[in-house]
């Protein structure tokens, strides 16, 4: 007796479809599962045995294989086991199979109830394309699924629901399309922000063209305040966006069943122990680190010299490509990062280098020591360094509201929506390459001239170069001008001349 049940696998985020076929021959009784299956497709034997017993179907005593083809791919995870059990079922013929095409995914308990399982958005992606017309999935993954569309969802809760199901006794209903309800305003706004007007600005270019920026400054100054409420002038994410973004934290079982889709950008502020597999992703299965986490968002670095050199040094390609490739002797795998670096440092080991009131107790040496775990290259990644200098009383006590992050985040809109005009639905200033930089940032002799004095004053190097011009280019946005002018090459300049620690 032979059956074959189509089901998902996963590489990545990237679903593929997966044929479960189970074969029931004469002999021995055994239970063996081919086809590169790991621990958790192997005990699939036990869990399965154990559901169809207490959900009351007689387990054949025979030789029982199955097979998860394509047989060279490499299965992880517990998502075969409902197809595994439906497949050794069909093929005793106690359920018949869907005449529609079909696919199953889930994880069972030993009383045969089916339990939640990650990745299902890129696996009903994959289902959807494959021409799969009927998704039977973990009711509370249906949710998730439906975001595919173009697929009957079929929320399954357990064996007994789904054996009544196909035989035709009491038919489940399709799972609803999920559609968002009533987004929640930002909690973290820039009014509750006082004083730092310049960090502030910047800040603003940075979330108008996708730029990375250092905030350096002395302990409490609001460094941290400053980037945590920088998602709320972030502009809004398509329905594009969102899907790969949600494709990410599905695959890691970050979703929940309430809210299956992110519609906000992402902000992840990983700790300054984590180490390089953490932040970039990895493993003996390769899964995303933080930086693809913060894929279409922002990722928050606090306290940057405090992380580990070898760490740091793994942004360096991401920050170029907006992807990481994890390479593992199984295969490598390719995580989409393109996000926002927000770094936040003190001056030097006690926060005060450089401060008026002199309270700095770092030698010289101890300050340059501090400041040497930062690479030169992964510096010359950051477009804007602004200093972020502690309040005085007078604009603490101040009882004027700040700018609220809605009127910021109408700037950044504008601007953005100039740059979507540029360079397509994707695009942003700061991933301009080459040719766009020809094109669109073409400078007049008076800003060629402060350019070429900036260039040979600073002695800035040919990505430093190209990185002033792509902030030129987004402060000439938001001022609205179509060409790049000197004041905004000399604002771009000036978020470059600020050297740490007075350096």
């Amino acid at each position: 007796m032979l059956c074959s049940v189509r089901s998902l696998g996963l590489t990545g985020i990237t679903g593929y479809e997966v044929q479960v076929e189970c074969y029931i021959s004469n002999g021995l009784p055994g239970f063996d599962v081919v086809g590169l299956p790991d621990a958790a497709v192997r005990e699939a034997r036990e869990r399965v045995r154990a559901a169809v017993k207490n959900c009351g179907f007689r387990f054949p005593v025979s030789r029982i294989t199955l097979n998860l083809a394509p047989a060279g791919t490499k299965k992880s995870g517990t998502i075969y086991d409902l197809p595994i059990l439906l497949g050794i079922l069909a093929a005793t013929e106690c359920v018949r199979l869907p005449k529609a095409p079909s696919a199953f995914l889930g994880e069972l308990s030993l009383e045969g109830t089916l339990r939640p399982v990650a990745g299902v958005l890129p696996m009903a992606l994959a289902a959807r394309d494959a021409g799969v017309e009927a998704l039977y999935v973990p009711a509370q993954n249906a949710a998730e699924a439906t975001l595919a569309e173009g697929l009957t969802v079929y929320p399954v809760k357990d064996v007994r629901q789904l054996a009544a199901h196909l035989s035709g006794e009491a038919p489940i209903a399709p799972a609803a399309p999920w559609t968002p309800g009533e987004a929640a305003g930002p909690r973290l706004d820039y009014a509750d922000v006082k004083g730092q007007q310049t960090a502030k600005r910047a800040l603003e270019i940075a979330a108008a063209g996708g730029h990375n920026v250092l905030l350096v400054g002395p302990p409490g100054s609001g460094k941290s305040m400053l980037a945590k409420r920088l998602p709320s002038i972030l502009p809004a994410m398509g329905r594009e966006e969102a899907l790969e973004v949600t494709k990410i934290h599905s695959v890691m079982g970050l979703l929940t069943p309430e809210a299956p889709l992110i519609t906000s950008r992402p902000f992840r502020s990983p700790h300054h122990t984590i180490s390089a597999a953490g932040l970039a992703g990895g493993g003996s299965t390769p899964r995303p680190g933080e930086i693809s986490l913060a894929h279409r968002g922002v990722l928050f670095l606090d306290e940057l010299p405090e992380f580990r050199k070898d760490t740091l040094e793994v942004l360096r390609q991401p920050l170029e490509d907006g992807v990481v490739t994890i390479s593992r002797v199984s295969g490598s795998v390719a995580y989409p990062s393109q996000f926002m670096l927000v770094c936040a440092m003190n001056p030097c080991k006690c926060g005060w280098y450089g401060d008026p009131s002199g309270r700095c107790t770092c030698s010289k040496a101890a300050v340059d020591g501090y400041l040497s775990r930062i690479s030169g290259p992964l510096l010359d990644r950051i477009d804007l360094i602004v200093e972020v200098p502690a309040l005085p009383f007078s604009e603490l006590s101040a009882g004027a509201p700040a700018e609220p992050s809605a009127a910021i985040r109408a700037r950044v809109e504008a601007a953005r929506a100039c740059q979507r005009a540029r360079f397509g639905e994707d695009g942003a200033n700061a991933r301009m390459g080459p040719a766009d930089l020809r094109t669109h940032c073409r400078l007049d002799e008076p800003s060629a001239e402060l350019m070429r004095a900036a260039f040979d004053r600073l002695q800035l190097t040919a990505r430093s170069y190209d990185r002033i011009l792509k902030v030129a280019r987004t402060i000439a946005d938001l001022a609205g001008s179509e060409a790049i002018a000197p004041p905004h090459i000399a604002e771009a300049v000036r978020y470059r001349t600020f050297r740490i620690g007075g350096q």
